[in-house]
């Protein structure tokens, strides 16, 4: 089935569908879109006009699907290969849970003000950052770190013994943020330790391989000894 990812390499919500595809081995084409220009191709697609879109081209008819959340659960229905929300109705509440944290709160209080700031404004034209927004997220970061080390230390992965939506999540996250240079992970070893698990998975490559236009990447972006 021809598959067809529309999505910016930056976006968190991006990466975590384009995560999930690579996890389960879905052969899919990638289709770079600012969302910000509001083509009309894409807003034919999603009305809404963000990404990420997801098209399924093989079916008796396209099916378009839209929403990070939305295209998960989809691909978590659809493709066996790799559950990734738990084997039990506890397991996927406490998977849904995190996976909840790191898009609401984490992009509220550190992806908008680090990301949002840094580089958002920077690729839409939309003015200067402002430092105090950018320190607040530097404030910020810290609690959500401590959070992955409490995690860690008590279960394998963040949700419990398997890799997991909740870990997807928070490296969709995490490597925006790291993209950019600015996660303090010499404060947080054990967090370090769990993101250099993720970072070293033959499916975390192609992001570490991402270079967008006019936003380098920060020089250790891509090492996995970090």
């Amino acid at each position: 089935m021809k598959t067809t990812l529309y999505h910016h390499p930056l976006d968190p919500f991006c990466r975590k569908v384009r995560l999930v595809l690579l996890e389960k081995d879905v052969p899919h084409e990638l289709v770079f879109e600012e969302p910000w220009d509001r083509r009309d191709e894409l807003l034919t697609l999603n009305p809404a006009g963000d990404v990420p879109v997801l098209v399924l081209h093989d079916l008796a008819e396209q099916r378009v699907l839209a929403d990070s959340v939305a295209i998960c659960e989809y691909l978590n229905e659809t493709v066996s290969k790799v559950p990734l929300l738990g084997k039990d109705a506890a397991s996927r509440a406490e998977v849904r849970r995190l996976v909840s944290w790191f898009d609401h709160k984490f992009y509220a209080e550190v992806a908008l003000y680090l990301y949002g700031e840094k580089a958002l404004k920077r690729l839409m034209g939309s003015g200067e950052p402002d430092s105090r927004v950018i320190r607040a997220g530097y404030a910020n970061i810290h609690h959500h770190l401590d959070y992955i080390g409490w995690l860690t230390e008590r279960r394998n992965w963040l949700a419990g013994d398997e890799l997991s939506m909740a870990d997807i999540a928070a490296a969709a996250h995490l490597s925006v943020i790291d993209y950019l240079g600015d996660v303090p992970w010499q404060d947080h070893v054990e967090a370090r330790n769990w993101y250099a698990r993720i970072k070293s998975r033959p499916t975390f490559r192609p992001l570490l391989g991402d270079h967008v236009p006019g936003l380098l990447p920060a020089k250790n972006y891509g090492n996995l000894d970090f």
